[in-house]
């Protein structure tokens, strides 16, 4: 009996692993350069992994390694050449991204190389099996083996942007290579882009109390393997940047070979106590930890896509439903990829950046080259990144993003105290991760009389309100998954405080009373999005501190002064308004619907779906802004407002392959390649269309096209699972955990 069940456990799980599977990337021929390279990672590791003129190849990314200038540097770049060359042989070329396991396999010409990440160890392993002997050359290679100035247009890469000061550069790395091993690092001076921050933005007096993450920061770490021999150095150039390689070689022709590197970031007085660090995480293992640690590896991705999943239940007869799902499948791995980091999966590439000459030929810079920073958070793009995980099931990812908050609360609250002696956290919209808003945005060249609390930005001035999205999925996370939050509660509280501290603040500096007619706070001067400035009571402002502080629950004395939602007429159809009032248009975004998503006021089964209805159908800037493209939100608005042919149009376009050979490496859009912002919110408008809640209500398949067969398995609130299938126009399968809430499901399709 116990045998029979084994087995039926066993095929359950089958089963659900299979899920991923769908999705697994294979290539039968080698790729022309790094663009078409193929993510693999665990942990906080990420690597660009390809073969190229019969070289493996691949870059080294993890999440924190900031340099003195915030740009977030590579680990440098591993080739791996082996004679004779298998991988030159041109017929029986295979390169598979492996999902289930986490890992991606090179066969070739009778050998096979295997590239695995340990997702709880920041530990880097690569397998060569050879059906003859070989003699593997390995090279470490790194472009900061001599300090590089940063050219016109680079600063981008870092927080200076376009503001480069004449002669700056990126310190160079250290590298020395004995015996069998190559050890590089790179680290900060005491000296570092937040102390010129600090003083820009006229923070001395308190700077002894501030967080400062850039400080001696120490990262890098170590190539070894048993049965290698550094045998020199040697120069070369790829996609148009010069590097140093270190060589190792096996010293005789091996069947077999290990390569392993271990990865270290510390932030310390002493290069020797990183040094320590790392000698400990490199220390020998038996081979029989190792296959342990690999077994540990595959079993966390074997629970991660059991978690849940959506796939074409028929994919012959819906060939396009097949594809995007398969893109969702892939980009979801990629944020997987960085389950654990310290810091968030960046939306303008994540961990997987390549040479940005194969996104741009105009910015033909260096390999840790991105457009819009590297300890640069754009909230507005990184929350679509984060949103999804809750429905995902992936919320136990979420504290990456929540922590990156919380570190920067005690800085934030010092600019309120500074600037105004007022209470409350006041997170920029463009902050750094030491919890001031970026230099360049800031500005230089501020005119004296000018509030030092506010960007001297037409596109950035008085845009505070995004933190209030975080503070949300940090409650939706406890509602979802059950997370313990109590450690985020001080920082929901001071930013939900700053907003009435700082606006009746504002109102006393212009008049008697801090509150209008009606008893409400005035929200202005304030900013709906990027884009409808000098803004009035805007929607997205609204709407969020509303929405917050009814799920927080504890200042019902805020809540009662909260403004109403403004609303027009355009044409004689009543829609949301941007703002009360606003005095010009800078961008293209639309925050009028921000009271659909994120902050769910108005949607399918919730009152007044017309109202909202009528904004995304006929408000002429909704209209004019409307497209797939990078961050847009479209797709997810025509969801949750159950437009089911134009969520369908928008998903399609959205989750299409992008323009590289990894098909989940979208963009540039508006942003950088990959383009994760443009991912997250293709994930979450697809989630729209199969589950949505209101209140205890769990509406299944609210924009589903009823001719598209699926299968998915989703989370909700109260810590529920759905799990169901839809074919041949009829719901074949339901399962909900806990069964408790079953009674709560309402179809939707029709």
């Amino acid at each position: 009996m116990r045998k029979l069940f084994s087995l039926f456990l066993m095929l359950i799980i089958g089963v659900q692993v299979l899920r991923a599977q769908h999705a697994n990337v294979v290539w039968n021929t080698p790729s022309r350069n790094s663009s078409e390279s193929m993510p693999c990672g665990g942990g906080d590791i990420g690597l660009n992994v390809w073969v190229e003129n019969g070289d493996l190849l691949f870059y080294i990314s993890r999440s924190g390694t900031f340099d003195e200038h915030n740009c977030q540097l590579k680990q440098g770049r591993v080739r791996m050449r082996l004679t004779p060359n298998p991988f030159a042989v041109k017929d029986g070329f295979r390169q598979e991204l492996k999902l289930n396991d986490g890992c991606v396999e090179v066969v070739c010409g009778g050998a096979v190389v295997q590239l695995w990440v340990d997702v709880f160890k920041p530990l880097i392993h690569v397998e060569l099996k050879s059906n003859t002997p070989v003699t593997a050359n390995v090279f470490y290679e790194n472009w900061r083996y001599q300090d590089r100035l940063i050219r016109k247009g680079e600063g981008q890469q870092n927080s200076y942007k376009w503001v480069m000061r004449e002669g700056m550069a990126t310190t160079k790395d250290s590298i020395r290579a004995v015996r069998n091993e190559v050890v590089f690092y790179h680290r900060n001076p005491e000296q570092t882009v937040f102390d010129v921050a600090v003083e820009q933005q006229g923070m001395e007096t308190v700077k002894d109390k501030m967080m400062n993450p850039l400080k001696n920061l120490t990262f890098g770490g170590k190539l070894w393997g048993d049965n290698l021999t550094f045998v020199g150095t040697q120069k070369g150039v790829y996609a148009g940047t010069d590097y140093r390689a270190w060589h190792l070689r096996t010293q005789k022709p091996v069947r077999t070979q290990q390569l392993h590197i271990a990865l270290h970031t510390l932030q310390t007085a002493h290069v020797n106590e990183w040094e320590q660090g790392l000698a400990e995480l490199a220390k020998p293992r038996k081979q029989a930890m190792l296959q342990q640690d690999k077994k540990n590896t595959h079993d966390w991705w074997n629970r991660f896509w059991q978690r849940s999943f959506i796939v074409a239940a028929n994919p012959s007869s819906t060939p396009d439903l097949a594809n995007i799902t398969c893109n969702y499948t892939l980009f979801r791995y990629m944020l997987g990829c960085n389950a654990y980091g310290t810091v968030p999966t960046k939306f303008n590439g994540g961990l997987f950046t390549f040479d940005p000459c194969h996104v741009d030929e105009k910015q033909s810079f260096t390999p840790d080259y991105r457009k819009w920073g590297g300890g640069t958070m754009t909230a507005q793009n990184q929350r679509l990144v984060y949103w999804p995980m809750l429905k995902s099931g992936d919320a136990d990812m979420m504290p990456s993003q929540f922590n990156f908050y919380l570190r920067m609360l005690g800085n934030a609250e010092l600019r309120s105290k500074v600037y105004w002696n007022h209470a409350g956290a006041c997170f920029a919209e463009q902050i750094e991760n030491f919890g001031l808003p970026n230099p360049a945005e800031y500005g230089f060249k501020r005119p004296a009389y000018f509030d030092k609390g506010v960007e001297y930005n037409a596109w950035l001035e008085y845009e505070w309100d995004t933190v209030l999205e975080f503070c949300q999925m940090i409650l939706d996370s406890h509602d979802y998954a059950g997370a313990n939050i109590d450690a985020y509660l001080p920082m929901i509280d001071s930013a939900l405080t700053f907003f009435d501290e700082h606006y009746r603040y504002l109102a006393r500096l212009r008049g008697r009373k801090d509150l209008d007619g009606n008893g409400h706070l005035v929200l202005f001067p304030g900013s709906a999005c990027e884009t409808y400035k000098m803004a009035n009571n805007a929607a997205s402002t609204v709407a969020a501190l509303r929405t917050v502080l009814q799920n927080y629950g504890k200042k019902p004395e805020m809540l009662a002064k909260i403004p109403p939602l403004p609303l027009r007429v355009v044409d004689g159809k009543e829609m949301i308004a941007p703002a009360k009032t606003w005095e010009r248009v800078n961008n293209v975004e639309t925050p009028q619907l921000y009271p659909v998503f994120p902050w769910r006021m108005y949607g399918v089964g919730r009152d007044s779906l017309q109202l909202a209805r009528n904004t995304y159908l006929y408000d002429p800037d909704a209209l004019k802004f409307r497209t797939h493209t990078g961050w847009k939100q479209d797709n997810i608005w025509a969801a949750c407002l159950g437009l089911t042919e134009e969520a369908q149009r928008l998903t399609l376009l959205k989750l299409a392959d992008g323009p590289h050979r990894f098909p989940a490496f979208w963009g540039p859009g508006y942003d950088w390649t990959p383009d994760h912002n443009w991912g997250g919110s293709g994930m979450i408008g697809l989630q729209e269309m199969l589950l949505q809640t209101v209140g205890d209500r769990i509406l299944l398949f609210p924009a589903w096209p009823v001719n598209w067969d699926v299968h998915f398995k989703l989370h909700a609130p109260k810590q529920t699972v759905v799990e169901a299938e839809w074919k041949d126009g009829r719901l074949t399968q339901l399962k909900v955990t806990p069964e408790s809430r079953r009674k709560d499901i309402e179809l939707m399709i029709k």
